[in-house]
């Protein structure tokens, strides 16, 4: 099963004038995935892992009455933002879990896990 991970941080860690320049606990805290992720990636589990682009240069699109408009930025004033994603692919939900309470206690904030509705979704 493929599972896809959100991993959010708080939206006022997230200076839109410093975007370009990680603190010295985000450095450490990338640091310490990168290992996490090398163990997952020699268990066959890790697909995929990417940051995201800072929330203030997001679009968002929606459909009005009036038909489909974009705007610049995130849609609400949120607490949390979501920060990155990762696929993997393991054997249950149990076991994704399990590798998401180990990527929390790494990184120090929430994640989401949601499955992946692949060709075995009917």
């Amino acid at each position: 099963m493929k599972f896809l991970l959100l991993s959010y941080t708080p939206a006022d860690s997230w200076d839109a004038e410093t975007a370009d320049t990680p603190s010295d606990d985000a450095l450490a805290a990338f640091a310490a995935y990168q290992k996490f992720e090398a163990e997952l990636r020699e268990t066959g589990e890790f697909v995929l892992s990417e940051g995201l682009g800072h929330p203030a240069v997001s679009t968002t699109v929606r459909k009005t009455d009036g038909g489909v408009i974009a705007t610049d930025g995130p849609y609400a004033e949120l607490k949390e933002v979501l920060a990155s994603f990762a696929i993997i692919e393991c054997s249950s939900l149990e076991r994704a879990h399990d590798i998401v309470a180990r990527m929390v206690d790494v990184l120090g904030e929430p994640m989401e896990i949601r499955p992946i509705m692949g060709d075995d979704f009917a």
